[in-house]
């Protein structure tokens, strides 16, 4: 499975993008996908979680804003954002567990200007 992002791109505060990850392989068996982001000089940090089940989970800095969901019939997951800051600007990564291998997308950038 190989994964590829987009939808990223240059927003002003307030604005909304929708991000979308497409698996090249059925995503339905997959425990959980993933969004990370990384902004210039930080660590890469979790952003989201879709679990096989359809539960989410969200880091503290985006709940309420952003919204996980995915679609088994397109083996796609997409990352709804909303209400963007411009502490949300980064590289975002989607990223999968396969077997014991870590599975990450290329990265698209979003960027949020003031």
């Amino acid at each position: 499975v190989q994964l590829q992002a987009s939808g990223g791109g240059l927003v002003q505060a307030g604005g909304s993008l929708r991000l979308s990850c497409a698996a090249s392989g059925s995503i339905f068996s997959l425990n959980f996908m993933g969004w990370y982001r990384q902004a210039p000089g930080k660590q890469r940090e979790w952003v989201a979680t879709i679990t096989r089940g359809g539960g989410t989970n969200y880091a503290n800095s985006v709940r309420g804003r952003f919204t996980i969901s995915k679609d088994n019939a397109k083996n796609t997951v997409y990352l709804q954002m909303n209400s963007l800051k411009p502490e949300d600007t980064a590289v975002y990564y989607c990223y999968t567990v396969l077997g014991s291998s870590d599975l990450w997308g290329q990265g698209t950038q979003v960027t949020v200007s003031s």
